[in-house]
């Protein structure tokens, strides 16, 4: 295979046209037949294989630096500078990143997981170019999705490039998809862009009038000047929006047309400046599965090639299915419920609420921020809005929640899917500093669910609560049964009732601490397992009690520093009576990096195994733990 042979970007810059367009059909049926094993990002990098091949025989990477906006569509670019001897360990522990990561190679110039981004960081490095060597020839190319530009980030690096004047590449991959299909305005006009370029519109104009052209005088003149009137139309006024921000503006580019991107770059490399190239690719290009069900295939786990159906059967009920059936089953009886998503219906489960109430669904692209202000608008206008989100996209609005719902106390409901770690997604994605950054925010009550059950009788409470209200929840399979005992507003739930250790758990971590309590059972302890719910209010009355344990044990899937066991050790100390041990199980001070749940929780010692064995090694005579 040619793909073999390819271990740096240097070595395409000898190939022909048409050797390109056959190692772009290898790349295709590598990445097909290696994310069918590992699973990870298929359809959004299928459509960029053309494109990422034209950018590397054009530039010289990592002197000219290219950054990937979101970050998921890096993948041929991680194989042709190097990595594809280790592909199969995508998005595996101690294995390589779904997204671009300095640390993992040099040709990987910015680290990018979220989207957005890339405008601004490519506006920084080429300023500190021009800063550090005035005359470089060395160039920094944004490469940002359509689904990117709809976040309002994006617009502020367009505005501040634009205006700067600054040598500066950005192209505008325009796969008419982010995740789920794009929304807004902004799509609107790229779709204006893509149904009437240059070459559907302007030539049937020219067309039409040399038709009716004599051969000499007057009317040829105004011919001429009509068609030059309908080239600037087609070829200027649609990208009218980029060059008003300050950018050159070409395009619409055929994608997956290897010589006409190679042309077009080739040409702009001259241009100094900032400028921005529209380039129309598939989403899924080159696999009828993946062409068909782009959303599907975006981020998927193993599959059949030959079917694109899953070769792993589906678990059970998800916390997400769960949250989706229980607010629908809210909205038929309550009109004043809305929903709200970030450009992610499918992932937080809203496309059932979508299909039943699309009037009160709303989408508002990648925009995190605006998600959350708009919600505090329409629970200012008195209805009750609920914000379905990732909890590390939610991060990404954390001044909203602070300045625009809070401060107000307005009645939204955030529903924190992927709370805690979410796996194989890595650093960028990993849920685990939402309790964090939630619980200094005055007015905010936060639940964390231990099963589906819990997270119903808690989407109830927070759907008659009359301030904001945070429940997060896991990507995991969960149980649906009887609710053993009413939520009441800042109270806890004891499990089960023992002496002399306690264990307090944060949502699902109450799964390992009855697992725990069942290993110290047989190796004689008999330790008290409490159910937080509330991570905020603190149920104070379970902080008196714990007074008399020996030893308390908080496990949280959340970082250590900010989450729930320090307000609760804060909160006991207070009182001026600490207990003799207080530990708390939670992720240390860095960022955890790709594997999965399991592997992950073991790592760190927080799996039932790991917290048992070190509190029998504590509390044993003789023994001390690490």
């Amino acid at each position: 295979m040619l793909l073999d042979r390819i271990k740096t970007p240097k070595q395409l810059k000898r190939l022909s046209f048409a050797t390109l367009e056959n190692l772009a059909e290898e790349i295709r049926q590598f990445l097909i037949q290696t994310i069918a094993d590992t699973g990870g990002h298929l359809a959004s990098n299928l459509g960029v294989v053309e494109l990422t091949l034209a950018l590397h025989k054009v530039f010289d990477s990592p002197k000219d630096k290219i950054i990937w906006d979101v970050g998921h569509q890096s993948y041929i670019h991680k194989i042709i500078t190097g990595r594809k001897d280790r592909f199969q360990t995508l998005r595996k522990l101690d294995g390589l990143s779904g997204f671009p990561k300095t640390e993992e190679s040099v040709h990987d110039a910015f680290g990018t997981g979220h989207s957005s981004t890339a405008i601004s960081a490519a506006l920084g490095l080429a300023t500190a170019r021009d800063l550090r060597a005035p005359n470089s020839c060395e160039k920094v190319i944004a490469v940002v999705g359509d689904g990117s530009i709809t976040g309002g980030l994006a617009y502020e690096g367009l505005n501040n490039a634009g205006r700067s004047e600054t040598d500066l590449m950005v192209i505008l991959n325009d796969n008419q998809m982010s995740i789920c299909e794009n929304v807004g305005a902004i799509s609107r006009h790229l779709n204006d862009i893509r149904t009437a370029p240059f070459y559907l519109g302007a030539k049937q104009d020219i067309r039409r009038i040399l038709d009716k052209l004599p051969v000499m005088g007057q009317t040829l003149f105004a011919g001429l000047e009509s068609a030059k009137a309908a080239m600037k139309k087609y070829l200027l006024l649609h990208g009218v929006l980029f060059e008003e921000m300050g950018f050159r503006y070409f395009g619409p580019v055929d994608g997956h047309n290897i010589p006409a991107l190679v042309n077009i770059l080739r040409g702009v490399k001259q241009i100094r400046g900032p400028v921005l190239i529209h380039v129309l690719t598939k989403k899924g290009k080159g696999y009828e599965s993946a062409e068909d069900a782009p959303t599907r295939f975006h981020g998927i786990g193993s599959f059949n090639v030959n079917t694109g159906k899953p070769t792993t059967a589906n678990n059970g009920v998800t916390f997400t299915d769960v949250f989706s059936k229980a607010l629908i089953k809210h909205a038929a009886k309550d009109k004043k419920i809305v929903a709200i998503t970030a450009a992610m219906s499918s992932g937080t489960g809203l496309e059932p609420f979508k299909e039943r109430y699309s009037k009160r669904f709303f989408d508002v692209g990648i925009a995190e921020g605006h998600a959350v202000t708009f919600a505090a608008g329409l629970a200012r206008g008195g209805l009750k809005p609920v914000v379905a989100v990732y909890a590390s996209f939610l991060q990404r609005a954390y001044d909203q929640i602070l300045h625009d719902v809070a401060l107000q106390n307005l009645p939204v409901v955030f529903a924190i899917d992927r709370a805690g770690l979410v796996g194989e997604d890595g650093e960028t994605h990993q849920g685990i500093y939402d309790l964090a950054y939630l619980s200094h925010i005055p007015n905010m009550t936060i639940l964390a669910p231990k099963d589906g059950t819990e997270l119903e009788a808690m989407l109830d409470f927070a759907l008659s609560h009359s301030g904001p209200v945070a429940l997060r929840y896991p990507r995991d399979v969960t149980q649906v049964s009887q609710l053993k005992s009413p939520i009441y507003y800042g109270q806890a739930e004891t499990v089960t009732m023992g002496e002399n250790i306690a264990l307090v758990s944060v949502g699902t971590m109450n799964k390992t601490a009855t697992s725990i309590a069942d290993i110290l059972l047989d190796k004689g302890f008999f330790p008290s397992v409490y159910n937080a719910r509330f991570i905020k209010p603190l149920d104070m009355s379970l902080a008196g009690r714990l007074h008399k344990y020996e030893a308390i044990y908080v496990l949280e899937d959340a970082a250590r520093i900010g989450g729930f066991g320090s307000r609760l050790l804060e909160a006991m100390a207070n009182t001026g009576k600490t207990p003799p041990r207080f530990h708390i199980f939670a992720f240390p001070d860095i960022f955890i990096q790709a594997g999965q749940r399991d592997e992950l929780f073991s790592k760190y010692k927080l799996d039932a195994n790991g917290i048992a064995e070190y509190i029998i090694r504590e509390r044993k005579p003789g023994l001390v733990a690490n």
